[in-house]
């Protein structure tokens, strides 16, 4: 499947800014940064937009949700947008129900926990996706020649919440599912790599440059339990936008044990936490594009503890054939905005990308 004539890509808006170019293996002049969840929590611009709306009605409204995405890069002068989301949106809009509870993130009414309740689970009708579309179409038609990132939640994550019925650390439930009913399982994971390469594939036909497999749990799993019972559904999500030729970001929380499998989803650029330095994650990933890993608590650093710190980011960022700078998870929601500023204003005085 092509691109459409008129995507940024296509028609050579985006193609040679410093985030594609990164993300394809290459040396930009200045190395781009972004920052995981930096369309949202962090602002005081968005707070104000979303004074006592609902989180999922906000991501269906493509007005708003376009102006949000558009925030930070006015604000941070940041290297690429976001599309703000979250990864249950999909979920939604296949007919499950679900709701965004403030403090605890998204709840279902009804867990999934047997063959009965995965059989059960709506199909997702492609139309059902145009709000989406018509959100990223918009956010495009304002960056000009800078990247959007389109954003998908990995098949183990959206299944956790789906088995747990909410938000949950150590996904007991969802791993004895795994391992009493692999067949279950199997189909489960299987329809929630489809509603999320679905969600990314509507994202990149609409005008997104790139796309990111963002998996909050998955660290907490074995080194067999993932390369058997979930990889396989990652890399199906992954493979939706396959043929589209934009550049796949994977990025896993405390995956450091599973860092040399990641790239066999089919991810051209691996995302590492803060917990793994990234000339070590370029030793075990040889030739593979790194994106991260600004400890997310040095934020809250005095500014010279930070700068050595992020200074270190980027030296250690060399080792890779190309280093897109990022943090190492999420921006906190209590962050300085004047901080991630700060950061870009930083890595861009540096110079050539790495």
């Amino acid at each position: 499947m092509p691109l459409p004539a008129d995507h940024p890509l296509a028609d050579g808006r985006t193609g040679s800014s410093a985030l594609i170019q990164a993300a394809r293996g290459a040396r930009p002049p200045v190395r781009p940064v972004w920052f995981m969840r930096q369309a949202g929590r962090s602002l005081p611009e968005y707070r104000e937009l979303r004074a006592g709306g609902d989180m999922l009605a906000a991501c269906l409204n493509p007005e708003m949700a376009a102006e949000i995405t558009l925030q930070p890069v006015r604000r941070h002068g940041v290297d690429a947008a976001v599309y703000f989301s979250d990864i249950v949106v999909p979920v939604l809009l296949a007919g499950v129900a679900v709701q965004i509870v403030p403090g605890r993130g998204p709840v279902f009414d009804e867990p999934v926990r047997s063959a009965a309740d995965v059989a059960r689970l709506p199909r997702l009708d492609p139309d059902a996706l145009a709000p989406i579309s018509d959100a990223v179409a918009r956010v495009v038609a304002e960056l000009g020649d800078t990247p959007l990132i389109g954003f998908g939640g990995a098949p183990y994550t959206l299944a956790s919440y789906l088995v747990e019925g909410g938000p949950s650390k150590e996904q007991l439930q969802t791993r004895a599912l795994m391992h009493s009913d692999p067949a279950t399982w199997a189909a489960l994971l299987d329809w929630c790599a489809d509603v999320t390469g679905a969600f990314l594939q509507a994202q990149v036909l609409a005008g997104a440059s790139a796309v990111q497999l963002f998996d909050s749990w998955a660290g907490s799993l074995s080194r067999s339990d993932y390369e058997r019972s979930v990889l396989p559904h990652s890399k199906r999500a992954l493979d939706a936008v396959a043929d589209l030729g934009i550049p796949r970001i994977h990025f896993g929380v405390g995956t450091a044990h599973l860092l040399d499998l990641l790239p066999t989803a089919g991810a051209d650029v691996i995302g590492i936490d803060w917990r793994v330095p990234l000339d070590e994650a370029a030793r075990r990933l040889p030739g593979v594009v790194l994106q991260g890993n600004i400890d997310p608590a040095l934020l809250f650093a005095p500014a010279e503890v930070l700068d050595r710190h992020v200074a270190d980011v980027l030296r250690r960022g060399d080792a890779a054939p190309a280093h897109i700078v990022n943090l190492g998870h999420g921006v906190p929601p209590d962050a300085d905005p004047g901080v991630l500023t700060h950061i870009v204003e930083f890595v861009h005085a540096q110079g050539l990308g790495g």
